[in-house]
């Protein structure tokens, strides 16, 4: 037994030994740890980590110039994630830190000093601002941009004024992250001022990430028309200048432009593309195929593969906690989205207790992070609305009723609250939350406030979008159905659901899933009406939706693995441009939950 032992053991390396070795004795090593090569030095770091030496590893890490070595080592770049959330995590306010030192040498920079030194502190501006901005403290890593850009400006050189460009397309990046959508607009419009001056001195700029980025800006504000147009031309743009960062970020940000758009086989084509591109060039552990996978399970979710867009955002979400342990921004993201889809998934069941944990998770995790009137929070708490105003419904107990009632309630006022500070009365997301509202009082039986929130979704909608856009159907049904189970206001109801069939069925064809609430209401309504010539004409509509229904789910199989194949950015590119705008939307219908 004892030779069986023997056998199995296995000596560790030298080298191990040499780093256990600096850590089990680091208060006499630390000095001579700081001139050991910077892949080596981080050993030492990350086996403190490990050990839970926090208060070694925190004292060496607060220190600027031994971060900017770390920094260095960037094929370990998800071991310091764990390292410094493990930091934030112990009460450490590192990245506080860090940015506060960053701003004080740039600070102390000026044009008299070596150009050199200028230089190498504007390349660590972009590492540690890059850092802080994947690693989801975002204020920080905007305070950190912000001092580089101010080093950049001091030099009126084209290399300088790129330097300048790229810190406008980062800090652009962390305000649309942080939705501090008007400072990213100024940003924007600077940005285009250095474009200007680059062009004028004959420097050929790729705008590749600038476009993108603010085609992010444009969809977060709902101006979707505008956001594809620069999502389009971001893609005309990628080129082999391009780093797989920027070409990956410029396929996700135009696949969900074009989901919201219903053009589906361009989005798919692109984000599948975008999902097999991320996990080829930065692996299946990384943070950018995480970012990839949400989008994915977004696109999944809007076509009705609901089951397969649950998979997808659980493994995003793993992948997430996986490289940043629980308590940070992009887990809570990856938590909220799950919530919303597991609340869809389950609508039919009415087990919603998996989806409410997930949505408590992002609300606790963003609370404890950014500021209790984060817009962050306006979706977060409008997705536990949701599920526990379903909650409320099915427990068929008044007292636990009427108290879920109440505090979705709260919910659904703090997000519409949050969305108008931000966007304003006349926006989209505000409409959305006041038809959440308005289902909501129709659910406690505050009819006239249900119909008043109705209207005003409608009225926002329409001014916006138009009169046959998908978001004004979802609208007009939800009102219809108001008229038809608790107004008893039947031809009201009637023309309503006609309308917000007739939208659907020109957006998206005969087999757009959000028929079925506007059929089913009108064969309630037939019914109430004794209207039975009616009521069998939808009873047959209705059997020849669900037949066409399950045809489609069986035609459109989408796969949740994909194999490397020949396709090129160039080859997806090209096939993305010669299809015609909203030639797909026939196929499928995006997914129409109550709460949408």
């Amino acid at each position: 037994m004892a030779t069986a032992s023997l056998l199995q053991w296995v000596p560790d390396t030298l080298y191990n030994l040499s780093v256990s070795t600096a850590v089990s004795a680091f208060t006499l090593y630390r000095a001579e740890v700081k001139t050991l090569p910077e892949s080596v030095q981080f050993d030492v770091y990350y086996k403190l980590y490990n050990k839970g030496q926090l208060t070694e590893l925190g004292a060496e890490l607060c220190d600027i110039n031994v971060f900017a070595r770390v920094l260095k080592v960037n094929d370990k770049r998800n071991l310091l994630h764990h390292c410094f959330q493990a930091l934030m995590d112990s009460g450490l306010k590192l990245s506080t830190l860090l940015a506060d030192s960053y701003s004080q040498i740039a600070a102390s920079m000026s044009v008299e000093l070596p150009t050199d030194d200028c230089d190498r502190l504007i390349l660590l501006g972009f590492s540690l601002g890059g850092f802080l901005t994947d690693a989801g403290w975002l204020f920080d890593a905007e305070k950190v941009l912000l001092a580089c850009f101010q080093i950049c400006q001091m030099f009126e050189t084209v290399p300088h004024q790129m330097q300048c460009l790229e810190c406008c397309i980062r800090l652009m990046h962390v305000r649309n992250a942080n939705c501090l959508y008007d400072d990213a607009q100024q940003t924007w419009l600077q940005s285009l001022r250095y474009v200007d001056w680059l062009e004028q001195h004959a420097v050929t700029v790729n705008k590749a990430s600038l476009y993108a980025e603010y085609s992010t800006l444009l969809f977060a504000r709902s101006q979707y028309e505008e956001a594809y147009k620069f999502s389009c031309e971001s893609l005309r743009q990628v080129n082999y200048t391009l780093s797989p960062r920027a070409v990956l970020d410029a396929f996700r940000q135009a696949s969900k432009v074009c989901v919201v758009r219903r053009e589906f086989k361009k989005a798919e084509l692109l984000i599948q593309f975008a999902v097999q591109y991320a996990r080829d060039h930065f692996g299946a552990k990384h943070q950018k195929y995480s970012d990839a996978l949400l989008d994915y399970g977004f696109f999944l979710l809007n076509i009705d593969s609901i089951c397969q867009s649950v998979k997808v955002y659980q493994t995003a979400l793993d992948i997430r906690i996986a490289v940043f342990g629980g308590t940070n921004l992009h887990v809570a993201i990856a938590h909220e989205d799950l919530a919303y889809c597991a609340y869809v998934h389950e609508y039919s069941s009415g087990k919603f207790q998996d989806a409410k944990n997930h949505a408590e998770m992002a609300i606790d995790i963003i609370t404890h992070i950014l500021p209790q009137d984060h817009l962050l929070l306006a979706s977060s708490k409008r997705v536990k609305a949701l599920i526990l105003e379903e909650i409320a419904i099915d427990s068929h107990h008044s007292e636990t009723e009427a108290r879920l009632l109440e505090e979705a309630q709260e919910l659904h006022l703090s997000s519409l609250m949050l969305a108008m500070r931000a966007f304003g009365e006349n926006n989209v997301q505000t409409a959305k939350h006041y038809g959440n509202l308005g289902r909501l009082y129709q659910s406690m039986h505050k009819f006239t406030e249900a119909e008043e929130m109705h209207l005003k979704a409608i009225a926002i909608k329409e001014r916006l979008l138009g009169v046959d856009d998908y978001e004004v159907a979802l609208s007009v049904g939800h009102l219809a159905s108001l008229y038809n189970y608790d107004m008893n206001k039947y031809d009201e109801a009637e023309q309503l659901y006609l309308r917000s069939i007739a939208i659907g069925r020109k957006l998206f064809g005969e087999g757009y899933s959000g028929l079925e609430y506007d059929y089913r209401g009108l064969l309630r309504l037939y019914h109430a009406k004794d209207n039975t010539q009616k009521a069998a004409q939808y009873t047959t509509i209705l059997h020849e939706w669900n037949l066409l229904r399950d045809r489609i789910h069986v035609e459109y199989d989408v796969p949740l693995q994909f194999t490397s194949d020949s396709s090129s950015w160039q080859q997806v590119i090209r096939q993305f441009f010669s299809i015609p705008d909203r030639s797909d939307s026939s196929s499928s219908g995006p997914v129409t939950s109550p709460g949408m």
